[in-house]
């Protein structure tokens, strides 16, 4: 009965100051009514507030909405220095928060008021009076608020509330709410203090969201979020143990229990605030876009940033991974109970989270690659690359997945780790091997885009250069990933692809230089990759004879190649997995602004340990073909495939029998710019092709298997393949290339497409 007198009581508050008239400010029983009614939670805050109310308020009634802007926060300054000790206190607090939180996305969506909160105070105070800006005093008294004792955290020690110091002189970093990063003690939990953490927090996150209602351009976003800089500057002089806070929020916290099924009879009030400490987190880890003139290599004026960047202690180190891969296999985890655990399902924040620790804190990436723990981070990565590739609506999902891998490429420890078996602990909807976790991404690019929407297609030369980059450290493939991986240049070789688009001849290349430091450094372990390439050395040599006549180059029909016998059991899914579903109807594209072409995200550099064997190899080298391979090593970048089939009408994507991907083109024109291939630019890339060492190989290869086949009468390949794997090419192929490795070097537009994507 009271609680309905109560919103009532708020109702008749809101028309009062939706009424033409203003409110004076001095009308105390109208603030007192909005905010500090017995109001339980947020969605009451929600629907006795519609949305249509807010905006004729706006609309109808500015200085009334201005007024109560600034007695809500006038309320919470008053709670500060009044140390928000008593609980009708602490009750206004948590309202005041819900009211904000409701009312200031409303005041961002028109760009009349988006400077309402660092305008000048109110009109007609008086000189003497406090001139901070209000979201200056907003943000400044929540942080206090966060390390409020009895409120938002324990009381230190065995001190009573009445005895802990004022709330505006208090030592906050006695006061971090989890023990590990930068603390050791184990503070008390108190769900109720959970709860109150999630309003503020919620609050603090509203405000940082102004960047939504601003346009995806570097223009909009030249001067920072006000909010952001505010919360991580120096200004708050809480900003070390808050950081602290939310990561060893974050990382400390275990959804699993100790007994099952104990989240079907205990409620976790954690899960809650976890999931918003990260989001605050992974929000206040963005980086300002820099300005003409700025140092790029100066400390970040982001104190979380600097922070972050600092940590060095690998204890430290250990805590965050394990935190992150706990949370990341959390809902993959398989048990002999089904739904014993409780699943969390904030990976897209989790993954964000884990791009910010590589990309500003190098020695936290080195340790994560340094053991085998990194296979618990690709693992999770790939389930949801697999899982996502056919749905439109999670396109950012697949983005920042692939960036992390590309990210990870460019180190040699990767490629190395990915060497250990792969036991399939994960159910995918991949088919079933047996081999390690090399095998494994192989096998998942391949259904990426063999089988992924078309809105995937400016991300094939991010998979293939992750490819690229550890192929010389791929000690054995298994014939599936063997498969898998020649079916790719098989499809992208065909005369219609290449022709298709003018930049799609570049994933050949690509795919070509993995066949090659695969052959030149890890030949001895890779007898199936060997042997499948003999089998379809047709693909290679239509390659090497492809016309120069358009006409004949697209109407030459090319020879359906041999299938293995026991190609239908090697597409069986994994026992336990689902086929990947596509967007459900209704569900909204996701709108994320262009991605960066190749050349922008990554930088490439040479993978040999010493400039002495760099030396000795350039100088043995033929000078003709190493005139060919510097200008592909330097020259030849691939840029967005498919780019052009995004803007144009007249093309679509289909897919033929074998899942190949096969773009329709019409009669009139190749692309929307009315490009048509020239013999000239074919012959511009055709003799640039690195098809010297595959082409030796089968040269030497070829005969004697079929030498062996016909003197031995063989029809079982495990004959062929042990002969493959007892052979050598020693002093048979062309004097090694240097290894390239591309690596991801950061540029303003993959800064500005992870802003667009986090919101």
């Amino acid at each position: 009965m009271g609680n309905s007198d109560s919103k009532i009581s708020f109702q008749r508050a809101v028309e009062q100051l939706g009424s033409p008239g203003p409110v004076e400010a001095g009308d105390v029983a109208v603030w007192d009514q909005l905010c500090q009614e017995s109001l339980t939670s947020i969605q009451d805050v929600f629907s006795l507030l519609p949305a249509e109310e807010i905006r004729k308020l706006r609309e109808d009634s500015p200085t009334n909405l201005s007024t109560l802007c600034y007695k809500i926060v006038e309320k919470l300054t008053k709670s500060v220095e009044s140390s928000c000790r008593t609980s009708a206190e602490q009750q206004t607090v948590l309202n005041s928060c819900r009211l904000l939180t409701r009312l200031i996305p409303y005041i961002f969506e028109d760009p009349d008021w988006r400077s309402f909160f660092w305008s000048k105070p109110e009109p007609g105070m008086k000189e003497g009076a406090d001139q901070t800006p209000l979201g200056k005093s907003m943000m400044l008294a929540i942080c206090d608020l966060l390390f409020c004792p009895e409120f938002t955290v324990s009381s230190a020690g065995n001190r009573s509330r009445d005895e802990v110091d004022e709330l505006i002189n208090l030592d906050s970093c006695e006061y971090i709410w989890e023990k590990g990063v930068g603390f050791a003690q184990t503070p008390s939990q108190t769900p109720q203090h959970h709860h109150n953490r999630v309003e503020l927090l919620r609050l603090i996150l509203t405000c940082c969201s102004e960047s939504i209602y601003l346009p995806p351009t570097n223009e909009a976003h030249i001067g920072g979020n006000k909010w952001v800089h505010l919360f991580t500057s120096p200004e708050n002089r809480h900003a070390l143990p808050l950081f602290t806070s939310l990561i060893n929020t974050v990382c400390g916290y275990d959804p699993a229990g100790v007994l099952p099924y104990n989240h079907l009879i205990w409620a976790d009030s954690k899960e809650n605030l976890v999931e918003m400490a990260l989001q605050v987190l992974v929000v206040t880890l963005d980086q300002d876009l820099p300005m003409d003139g700025d140092n790029p290599d100066g400390p970040p004026d982001n104190l979380f940033l600097n922070y972050l960047s600092r940590i060095h202690r690998e204890e430290d180190f250990q805590f965050m991974l394990s935190g992150i891969t706990r949370l990341l296999m959390n809902p993959l985890v398989q048990t002999y109970l089904p739904g014993s655990q409780r699943k969390v399902h904030f990976h897209q924040e989790l993954l964000i989270f884990f791009w910010k620790l590589c990309e500003h804190n190098r020695k936290f990436m080195f340790h994560v690659l340094k053991s085998s723990d990194v296979l618990e981070i690709i693992v999770p990565i790939l389930h949801h690359l697999n899982d996502a590739r056919a749905d439109h609506s999670r396109v950012g999902l697949m983005h920042i997945g692939v960036f992390i891998l590309l990210l990870l490429s460019g180190e040699r420890n990767f490629g190395v780790r990915l060497n250990k078996p792969y036991t399939a602990t994960v159910p995918m909807d991949i088919p079933v091997f047996s081999g390690s976790h090399a095998d494994l991404l192989i096998i998942v690019f391949h259904k990426i885009i063999t089988t992924g929407h078309q809105r995937l297609q400016p991300l094939f030369d991010c998979l293939l250069t992750i490819l690229c980059n550890i192929s010389p450290y791929l000690k054995s493939m298994s014939m599936t990933a063997a498969c898998k991986l020649i079916h790719l240049v098989e499809a992208f070789s065909t005369p219609w692809f290449l022709m298709s688009n003018q930049t799609n001849h570049n994933l050949v290349f690509f795919l070509l230089e993995m066949l090659n430091n695969i052959i030149q450094y890890q030949f001895d372990g890779n007898y199936n990759l060997v042997y499948t390439m003999i089998r379809k050395r047709t693909v290679f040599h239509q390659l090497a004879n492809l016309p120069t006549d358009i006409n004949k180059a697209v109407n030459k029909k090319i020879k359906k190649p041999l299938s293995r016998q026991n190609s239908n059991n090697a597409d069986q899914s994994m026992e336990g997995s689902y086929p990947a579903k596509t967007a459900e109807p209704g569900t909204l594209e996701t709108s994320l602004i262009k991605l960066p072409r190749i050349e922008r995200l990554t930088e490439g550099v040479s993978a040999h340990p010493s400039q002495k064997q760099l030396d000795r190899l350039t100088q043995a080298m033929d000078s003709s073909s190493m005139e060919s391979r510097n200008s592909f090593s330097s020259e030849v970048f691939p840029v967005q495939p498919g780019a052009e089939l995004n803007q144009s009408e007249e093309k679509e994507e289909t897919r033929d029998a074998f899942g190949k991907s096969r773009v329709k083109r019409s009669d009139s024109n190749y692309t929307a710019e009315g490009w048509r291939p020239t013999p000239e630019w074919i012959r511009s890339w055709k003799n640039q092709l690195p098809l010297q060492t595959v082409m030796r190989m089968l040269q030497v290869l070829v005969p004697q298997v079929e030498k062996m086949c016909i003197d031995k009468g063989l029809t079982d390949e495990s004959e062929i393949l042990r002969f493959l794997q007892n052979g050598t090419l020693v002093g048979l192929l062309p004097v090694p290339h240097p290894i390239l490795i591309r690596r991801y070097q950061a540029n303003p537009g993959t800064a500005m497409w992870f802003r667009t994507y986090m919101w």
